[in-house]
């Protein structure tokens, strides 16, 4: 058997669960594509896929921290929300992953809703924060969704050309 294969096969797996880790907030997804990319390009010896290609590929994935860490926060911040409301966030996004896949969405949102009503007892202020937090955690979803895109993108180009 060809070792090239194991290689490939390591990095597809790598680059698949990367993908999933986008949606579920205890993966680090796009750094597993990279990963998964880096394999790939390794296996044939980088003779498709150079330095070049990798080091862009490695800017975006930094890129992706940015992403994530913004994204949520400007959704927060934009209507005032307290770091209580942020650390709520963040539980309710760990608690989340145990009530699949409903919690995924539903996590985030009630943990920076209960954070805030901690924080101010103001019910209404609490949900209009819980639904701006949470609309920034689907933002950078959909961010990193481009991003990864945009990897594989570069990645077949560099691989073809």
């Amino acid at each position: 058997m060809d070792p090239s294969f194991i290689f490939y096969l390591v990095a597809a797996l790598l680059v698949l669960v990367g993908i999933a880790g986008i949606v579920l907030p205890a993966l680090p997804g796009i750094p597993l594509v990279f990963v998964g990319l880096l394999v790939a390009a390794w296996a044939d010896g980088f003779a498709h896929v150079g330095w070049l290609p990798l080091t862009l590929l490695g800017i975006l994935t930094l890129l992706s921290f940015a992403v994530d860490i913004l994204a949520t926060v400007v959704g927060a911040k934009r209507v005032g929300a307290s770091s209580k409301a942020l650390w709520g966030t963040v539980l309710g996004s760990i608690v989340g992953l145990f009530f699949m896949p409903i919690g995924l969405l539903a996590g985030p949102l009630l943990g920076a809703l209960a954070g805030e009503y901690w924080h101010t007892r103001e019910l209404g202020r609490s949900t209009k924060v819980g639904f701006a937090t949470w609309l920034g955690i689907l933002l950078g979803v959909a961010l990193k969704l481009a991003l990864v895109v945009a990897m594989l993108g570069l990645f077949v180009f560099a691989w073809l050309v």
